[in-house]
């Protein structure tokens, strides 16, 4: 219908590396007809917590394929895993997921801290049984947020144990992860990390709709989103082919003005009217001496907000750059 006015899929066939949606199965009633309409645009299921423990494996494997039947990986969730790591039977975990049929294994620290050691050692332990993986980063209870530092440590641990995606913990949408308490994109926090990590590296989770449309408009279609209720996948898709969203109206995808002090709002605007800049020149235009321009600096990259790259002049000396709201 109206053919040639959609926009077309970047990466539109199966398995694919961009653009990923992915849903949670919560063993709610699957019309396969009715299913069938919308698989297209799924990537990955996720069995929603402990729900493996309790049902029978046939139920499990009837699940899985009935998944696998139109092209899409199933995956456990991350609940799941730190049970059995708790319990001191990962090994057994990882060996029986593949058995009845998973595709891959959720690995997080929501509820336990790990050394990169122990990492290490689950991920052998999974890519043993011939199961793919994806590390979790972030807390679900909102009373126990990881600050940007910590978050960004546990990224660069996940990239180094080479996780096919980072999932970027959200739980049910408020105060958690990237979240502020309304359920608003906290855009600093998104920055940071994206000014670190390409987009492509993560996956986003984003259980509300406004959340999925406010991505969706920052990232574009290649943004991967995780936690995408049943319902939503064809709002989902929608967007991604160039089609408004109702939760799109009224949504700002705007990052925020940067916060600090007044010195760090003034090398922005510079950095924003002027760029590329280099550190002598901002320290010219603003008469700010070098140490005050190099901590507004700082602050700046901290927030996400900066891009810092070598002179294609002189590798000796720093240009910067504001983040654009398109694909890095």
């Amino acid at each position: 219908m109206l053919d040639g006015l959609a926009k077309n899929r970047l990466d539109a066939k199966k398995p694919r590396k961009e653009g990923l949606t992915c849903t949670i199965d919560k063993f709610q009633g699957l019309d396969r007809e009715d299913f069938s309409i919308v698989a297209p645009f799924v990537d990955v299921v996720k069995v929603y917590g402990a729900l493996p423990m309790l049902v029978s494996d046939e139920s499990i494997r009837k699940k899985i394929e009935f998944y696998h039947g139109f092209g899409i990986k199933v995956s456990t969730g991350s609940t799941i895993t730190e049970f059995a790591i708790v319990e001191s039977s990962l090994e057994r975990f990882a060996k029986e997921a593949a058995r009845v049929g998973f595709d891959m294994v959720e690995i997080g620290e929501s509820s336990i801290d790990l050394t990169m050691v122990q990492k290490k050692k689950i991920t052998e332990a999974i890519k043993s049984t011939g199961l793919e993986y994806q590390w979790k980063v972030g807390k679900k209870d909102p009373r126990h947020q990881l600050g940007l530092d910590d978050t960004l440590r546990k990224i660069d641990e996940a990239v180094k144990l080479e996780s096919r995606k980072i999932v970027v913990e959200a739980n049910e949408g408020y105060n958690v992860g990237i979240y502020d308490e309304k359920g608003l994109v906290k855009w600093s926090f998104v920055g940071a990390m994206t000014n670190e990590y390409p987009p492509s590296t993560f996956i986003f989770e984003a259980p509300l709709e406004s959340q999925q449309s406010a991505l969706m408009a920052e990232f574009g279609q290649r943004v991967n989103l995780a936690e995408v209720h049943p319902e939503a996948i064809a709002s989902v898709e929608s967007q991604r082919r160039g089609f408004l969203a109702k939760s799109a109206f009224g949504v700002s995808y705007i990052r925020k003005d940067p916060e600090g002090g007044p010195a760090s709002k003034f090398i922005y605007y510079i950095i924003k009217t002027k760029h590329p800049v280099e550190q002598g020149e901002l320290m010219s235009l603003s008469h700010l001496p070098r140490r005050t321009v190099q901590a507004a600096v700082d602050d700046l990259k901290r927030q996400g907000l900066i891009i810092e790259h070598s002179s294609l002049d002189d590798a000796r000396k720093k240009v910067y750059d504001p983040v654009h709201s398109e694909w890095l």
